[in-house]
């Protein structure tokens, strides 16, 4: 089984990621208001976003470019599936659907990822995880504040729920233990992600409005440049590097309930750098969605124990996997996995 120094290493790599993604809402809104459409602000973020991962992730390879080869199928099906598709399904679905309707919906990724386990192994998840899930979840809809009449437009919920098995894909897709290394594979992903947004803007699927406008962010007038670095920096360039190792050493599933924690974040940032003040009520679904979160982690190990969830995998050098202690040499770029 996995050490806990890295599970807990692992832990503080997602709350990291969480914190970095939660940062989108807050410095993208202004731009929104200003004039910019979301298929415009989802072009430029995953193109700056694969510009930034490009280095880090050639370096991350040292020589192993054949990895790219050998896992070309998981890093198109995470770019189109974990990238572009979630992504712009999200904004899809918030045009036409109250925001925390939108986010609950695709929130429930980790619960198809649970629900995927369950039919597949045939084996129930142990109980702190199925209690942990509804918590967590029950919990999200308090954060959200989903209340009062609510106009949910059919097709506005086939895109949020669209965008759901984007979150799950991506978080299956990351988790696999493949011998590309995490921060290689967001930035190919990423790369591949940026292409299909692009190329859906391009033949007009996806509208994209740009004007050159000034855009107010924290009480000063900047140009519509300086939001778009920071959101294809932070929560996407950084966010998804650092993401792709926390999943790589969690698993998918604990992984996925501990991204949760990035609506609670997105609230906070919310309240400080918007003014908006969360409710008691969402204070409260922010308690049940820790404990939530705590429950999945303590059923995790039992989980994969029994074969009721896939283990984690984690990235090794080549040397280390080249002079495994009691096991014929293995060639380099190998991964080793865990039982």
């Amino acid at each position: 089984m996995q050490g806990s120094g890295a599970r807990s290493a692992g832990i503080v790599a997602g709350l990291v990621a969480a914190l970095a993604f939660a940062t989108s809402g807050p410095v993208v809104k202004p731009l929104l208001a200003a004039g910019w459409s979301p298929g415009a602000a989802i072009v430029v973020r995953l193109t700056i976003g694969a510009l930034l991962l490009a280095g880090p992730a050639a370096w991350a390879l040292r020589g192993r470019w054949s990895t790219l080869r050998t896992d070309w199928a998981t890093v198109v099906g995470l770019g189109i599936l974990g990238v572009a598709g979630a992504s712009t399904l999200y904004f899809f679905a918030v045009d036409r659907l109250p925001v925390a309707v939108a986010l609950l919906v695709e929130y429930t990724g980790p619960l198809l990822l649970l629900v995927w386990g369950w039919a597949r192994t045939g084996r129930v998840p142990a109980r702190a995880t199925l209690v942990g899930a509804a918590l967590a979840m029950g919990g999200l809809v308090l954060v959200l504040d989903v209340t009062g009449s609510l106009q949910l437009d059919p097709l506005g919920l086939v895109f949020a729920c669209g965008a759901a098995i984007g979150n799950a894909g991506y978080f299956a897709l990351t988790a696999r233990p493949i011998a590309l290394p995490p921060v290689s594979l967001a930035g190919a992903a990423m790369l591949v992600g940026a292409v299909v947004v692009g190329s859906l803007a391009a033949v007009g699927v996806l509208p994209v409005e740009a004007p050159d406008v000034r855009v107010d962010v924290l009480g000063a007038q900047v140009h519509w440049a300086v939001p778009l670095l920071v959101v294809g920096a932070v929560p996407t360039a950084f966010a998804y590097g650092v993401s792709a190792v926390s999943v790589r050493l969690l698993g998918e599933r604990l992984a996925s309930f501990l991204a949760l924690s990035e609506v609670l974040l997105s609230v906070l940032l919310a309240w400080v750098l918007l003014g908006e003040q969360p409710l008691v009520v969402q204070g409260l679904g922010a308690v049940l969605v820790v404990a939530g979160v705590a429950l999945v982690r303590a059923g995790a190990d039992r989980d994969v124990r029994r074969g009721a969830a896939p283990p984690p995998a984690v990235d090794v050098t080549p040397e280390r996997a080249a002079q495994p202690a009691a096991e014929p040499v293995r060639g380099p770029g190998r991964l080793t996995r865990r039982a």
